[in-house]
């Protein structure tokens, strides 16, 4: 099986120049960066600040686990009285990676992860907006083979952005078929 990097430079280029009829290899679409982030706003609101400090802490490091980085905490802008939120107060986190390390992520996302989460039948073309970036959404991270299920306290979401540089949904759409995600 070849790696999701090689598959790119000697399956993918060649069919996204033929079919788009790019006449440079640095105009055909690639996948930039992957953002990873979690929110944890509402269950920190209402607790106390070592409650707060060890949701936060469980969060980051399952993060890490499922990134291999460690990840950056979005403190709030501002207040909002309805929301329960303070200024300054951890809300989520997140996670840029990029070259080797979004690739090995990738990897482990299209070949363990989806197909391990419940009820998957695919990715809805739904999910790539119109400048060929896909956004996936899990309401549960223990999906990922790194966390272990049996240790979790709190289960939490995470959203998964794929940014590319296509200049349209079509690009985009043809550049993940290719590399191998599983879109319905």
């Amino acid at each position: 099986m070849l790696r999701l990097k090689d598959k790119y430079k000697k399956e993918v280029i060649p069919v996204m120049m033929e079919k788009f009829g790019y006449k440079n290899v640095m105009a055909i679409p690639k996948i930039v960066k992957v953002v990873i982030n979690s929110c944890f706003g509402k269950e920190v609101a209402t607790k106390t600040s070592q409650e707060r400090e060890k949701v936060v802490q469980n969060v980051t490091n399952d993060l890490t686990l499922i990134s291999g980085q460690k990840p950056r905490i979005v403190k709030s802008k501002k207040s909002i009285a309805g929301f329960k939120l303070r200024e300054g107060l951890d809300i989520a986190v997140a996670v840029t990676l990029r070259k080797d390390r979004m690739y090995d992520f990738l990897e482990r996302l299209i070949y363990l992860t989806l197909p391990r989460s419940r009820d998957f039948q695919g990715i809805n073309p739904k999910s790539i907006d119109q400048k060929g970036n896909l956004n996936i959404g899990f309401k549960e991270h223990i999906s990922f083979p790194e966390v272990i299920t049996e240790k979790e306290k709190t289960i939490f979401g995470l959203e998964i952005s794929v940014v590319t540089n296509a200049k349209n949904k079509e690009e985009g759409l043809r550049l993940f078929k290719l590399l191998g995600f599983p879109i319905k």
